[in-house]
């Protein structure tokens, strides 16, 4: 029987083994991760928003898989008894410039074939958000919140109950191909695989140079940050607000998510970090460092980017800025209301022009698959793009 060797066992890596599984049983799936559990990374720091696919380019990958697998991601959770809340957003316009891109949110909305969403005036607003400074917004019922880290343990339980294997503390160093096999080396030995397929998040490119090494981009980890609103004034936020994104800066902007373990978060930012795996201020690789800096297309983004970067990072470390931000979808939360949350880093690919990958971003050769830009909505979409990539696996075979 062939055998795939999945990298990575975070959502994606995973939703992928278990669509191949399921395709073909009997077939030999292994996943490597460097961690000793799964979701250690980009998906266990996940703020857990099942995403209604709004915001996305109509018919980008990001569309059509966020759409498709919403519904198989909640079909997934009542067969499995995954806890999850369709809750909804309120997305919202705090000043009359910003009336232009909620509409084109809206529209956008309309176009992806989202049913129920609907523009919202300050009234509106105040039934569903009572301390929610909109002046107008679009109401967005399909968007939810589910712990994804729980999702993807459901997948690696399916996986070992279907014959899958995942192999922890397994850190990829080497993958050599010949015509016949392509060998994956890791401290712990050499795994034999038919083909493999690349799910490592914040080391993708790292992996992916290993088979391609034509490949012309670099993972740059942005660092978002959260707080979390004290439990005496969580009645401030009765779901999920956003704010209208800054059309010159690629990231959403700071908004509020309830949890649905409970509690609110506050955030995030959208920071550079200096380590792919950088989840404090504190955090630092030199050598990750330097490789990210000397890269032409980072010094490209940051001279485009670079007023907004700063106003990030000085948020990161200023609690009074970070209020500020928040301030103008809720006026009355302060200071004292909120204390320091926990953060994620995004694996965002980037080209040497400078250009932000904003869709998903497979590339392969005859034995290789390498998934090099998987951002949100990935976690809502990941089965979808997991039988997509599984398809494409199986073909190699």
């Amino acid at each position: 029987m062939p055998h795939i060797v999945v990298i990575g066992a975070g959502i994606v890596g995973l939703a992928t083994a278990l669509k191949l599984l399921e395709e073909k049983p009997g077939l030999q799936v292994t996943i490597l991760e460097k961690e000793n559990q799964v979701a250690q990374h980009q998906t266990g720091h996940n703020s857990g928003v099942i995403h209604s696919g709004i915001y996305y380019k109509p018919g980008s990958l990001k569309a059509i898989n966020c759409k498709k697998g919403y519904d198989m991601l909640l079909a997934f959770c009542n067969e499995h008894g995954v806890p999850y809340d369709i809750c909804g957003k309120v997305i919202v316009a705090t000043q009359q410039k910003e009336l232009a891109s909620l509409e084109n949110i809206y529209q956008r909305g309309v176009q992806n074939g989202m049913t129920g969403i609907c523009k919202i005036n300050q009234a509106e607003i105040k039934e569903k958000e009572p301390y929610c400074a909109g002046i107008a917004g679009v109401w967005v019922p399909q968007t939810g919140i589910v712990n994804y880290k729980a999702v993807s343990e459901k997948y690696a339980e399916l996986i070992r109950q279907q014959g899958g294997e995942i192999r922890f503390g397994e850190q990829v160093t080497q993958i050599q191909q010949t015509n016949k096999e392509v060998v994956i080396e890791t401290g712990k030995g050499a795994h034999h695989a038919d083909v493999v397929v690349n799910c490592a998040g914040l080391y993708s490119d790292k992996i992916a140079k290993l088979t391609s090494p034509q490949v012309d981009l670099q993972i740059i980890p942005f660092r978002g940050e959260y707080y979390e609103i004290k439990p005496e004034r969580q009645y401030l936020v009765k779901n999920l607000i956003y704010p209208i994104p800054n059309p010159d800066f690629p990231f959403l902007g700071v908004h509020f998510t309830r949890m649905i373990g409970g509690g609110i978060e506050a955030g995030p930012n959208a920071v550079f970090a200096f380590r792919r795996e950088g989840y404090t201020n504190r955090d630092v690789h030199f050598g990750e460092l330097w490789e990210a800096l000397s890269f032409p297309g980072f010094r490209k983004v940051a001279t485009k980017y670079w007023r907004d970067g700063l106003y990030e990072m000085y948020r990161s470390y200023s609690k009074a800025a970070f209020v500020r931000a928040l301030q103008v979808l809720i006026p009355d939360i302060k200071r004292e209301d909120i204390v320091p949350g926990g953060a994620g880093v995004r694996a965002q690919a980037c080209d040497a022009k400078g250009n932000l990958i904003d869709d998903f971003l497979i590339l392969e050769n005859q034995q290789v698959l390498n998934i090099c830009n998987a951002p949100s909505p990935a976690a809502t979409a990941s089965l979808a793009i997991g039988s997509s990539i599984a398809a494409k696996a199986l073909q190699k075979i």
